[in-house]
């Protein structure tokens, strides 16, 4: 028994000593919670609670100018940040201004920041970054500073270059009167005459990058870009100066090396099929037209050869002084050229049209500007075949020829023979005489009307053949003339019933002959007659080449040389 109670007497202690145990712990969780999370205040020995409460009150005095100071630290660093981005900004606009540097700017700026927080960054570094900064803008500002140096020296390259190149060819090229206008009223005088379209639109390329790029030949609308000192077809041909330029092509004067330097002209297809195909059928016309005329005689121009040239189709003929419009503009404009030059053209002129008939070739564009005539202008020859077709290719089209020169069956849609280059011609002797263009209508409807002022009512038989007639008259075969309201300014149709000649040919060719003698009348009566005959609004009454020929006014010019 006694055995039994010291067992249970031990077993109880250890049962009252574990929960002794666990109520300490639970004690001592309780008091963790409850501990305060604040750092407890030091403890000095011999300090009264208003000294620590002062001394607390300084502590967080500090605490809050150490906060303003780092605010303050923040504002300085975005001061600094926008005002470098501006400055930036600033110097590489006004020192470069182009494009390429404003986005090497921006992708500068946009470079990210070094991953540091500015809270905690001292003066020093900020000086330090700052600086840098600094560096970093004046390297990219040297480097842009000698692009732009090298493009403006390339820039000066080019002008200087392009400048004395065109001072030479001033030199070469153009005569000595240019300098000093004189007033020359006999054509055939020995003084020069040079156009003024010559060497204004020639430019020169000396850069050699430009030079070996395969598209730098080209201008957008397809026409070649000339440039002097061009060497052509294999170093024969050498490129001097721009004579013109048309829809088909460009001409431009140059050097035959390989035949003593001697001049010629080229005329260059633009780089395009339909005009490629345009100048191959004027070589085939123009190649029909030398063999009939081998002994160069009936004032055509001269096929000498052709090439291709950088995807250009190149046709190289004889070479003339001038066209016959800067001809009347220097020796006639106004009053025209004298009688002999006038005969002598319109005789050259005639000839050229019947060796055309003879071989059923149409011109299609007879004018000044496509006749040209020698250095001594003694000379004339028909040019520019690019419109030319033969008799049996013809197709009615209202805008043939060029407007002032154009006949009224192509704009009724006729169709029409070798009678439009009759009346294109005496257009010309018109204008050789007197110096003015003889209609100068600006539609196809108005130059009807002019057509009318001059030579009467169109007869019904003729306007009921044409295709186009529709547009110009009613089923009366009255004008339907096409005005502009002056109110409006719309267009509006107004039917002409009754049309009566206004003009008078021989009033106007008398006064391009002013204080004329007995021999002179009669030429001018004998041209009043031939341009009547000439301008007659039935083709089919239409002087031919040959009837002109033989005509008073060239027939008896002739006998009297």
């Amino acid at each position: 028994m006694a055995d039994k109670y010291e067992k249970h007497s031990k077993h109880d202690s250890t049962r009252d000593s574990r929960n002794k145990g666990r109520k300490s712990n639970k004690d001592s969780a309780k008091f963790k919670q409850s501990e305060c999370k604040t750092p407890p205040l030091p403890i000095r020995h011999g300090c009264s609670i208003e000294e620590l409460m002062k001394q607390r009150q300084t502590i967080k005095e500090e605490l809050k100018n150490i906060e303003k100071d780092g605010n303050k630290r923040k504002e300085v660093i975005k001061k600094c940040k926008t005002e470098t981005k501006c400055s930036e900004k600033s110097k590489y606009k006004h020192n470069t201004g182009s494009l390429h540097e404003a986005e090497i700017i921006s992708k500068t700026l946009k470079q990210p920041s070094p991953e540091k927080d500015y809270n905690q960054i001292d003066s020093e570094d900020e000086e330090n970054i700052i600086e840098q900064r600094r560096l970093k803008r004046k390297q990219l500002l040297e480097q842009l500073n000698a692009k732009k140096c090298k493009t403006e020296l390339i820039v000066n390259h080019f002008q200087d270059s392009h400048e004395n190149v065109q001072k030479e060819v001033v030199k070469k090229d153009s005569p000595k009167y240019l300098s000093k206008p004189q007033i020359v009223t006999d054509m055939f005088s020995e003084e020069d005459f040079a156009s003024k379209k010559n060497i204004d639109i020639v430019t020169q390329d000396n850069n050699e990058t430009t030079s070996q790029l395969n598209d730098n030949w080209d201008d957008c609308e397809g026409y070649y870009n000339i440039k002097v000192g061009d060497i052509v077809n294999n170093n024969r041909y050498t490129i001097k100066s721009l004579l013109g330029q048309g829809v088909y092509a460009n001409v431009v004067k140059a050097q035959d090396n390989s035949k003593a330097n001697s001049e010629i002209a080229i005329k260059i297809i633009r780089n395009n099929e339909l005009m490629y195909k345009t100048g191959l059928k004027e070589i085939k016309i123009l190649k029909e037209i030398n063999d009939a005329d081998s002994e160069n005689k009936y004032h055509c121009v001269r096929l000498l050869s052709q090439f291709m040239h950088k995807g250009h189709l190149c046709l190289v003929f004889e070479a003339l002084h001038m066209d016959l419009r800067c001809v009347l503009k220097k020796y006639g404009k106004n009053h025209g050229i004298n009688v002999k030059a006038l005969t002598s053209y319109s005789r050259q002129l005639l000839l050229a049209l019947r060796l055309l008939k003879k071989i059923g070739i149409i011109h299609a564009d007879i004018k000044p500007d496509n006749i040209l005539v020698n250095e001594k202008k003694n000379t004339l020859k028909l040019c520019d075949f690019g419109s030319a077709m033969k008799i049996n290719d013809n197709e009615p089209t209202p805008y043939l020829v060029s407007r002032f020169y154009r006949a009224p069956e192509i704009i009724l849609g006729i169709p029409y023979k070798h009678s439009v280059d009759v009346w294109s011609t005496a257009c010309t002797i018109y204008e050789m005489a007197t110096g003015r263009i003889l209609f100068t209508g600006s539609s196809n409807n108005r130059m009807l009307k002019s057509f009318m002022d001059l030579k009467g009512r169109i007869p019904s038989r003729i306007l009921r053949k044409g295709k186009f007639k529709d547009q110009h008259f009613n089923y009366n075969n009255n004008f339907l003339l096409h005005k502009t309201d002056e109110l409006t300014g719309r267009e509006k149709v107004i039917e002409v019933a009754n049309i009566i000649p206004s003009r008078d040919m021989g009033k106007e060719l008398r006064k391009s002959f002013k204080n004329a003698n007995i021999n002179e009348e009669k030429i001018i009566t004998n041209l009043k007659d031939l341009l009547e005959k000439m301008l007659a609004l039935d083709e089919n009454q239409r002087l031919t080449p040959t009837d002109c020929l033989k005509h008073p006014f060239i027939f008896e010019s002739l006998r009297t040389e």
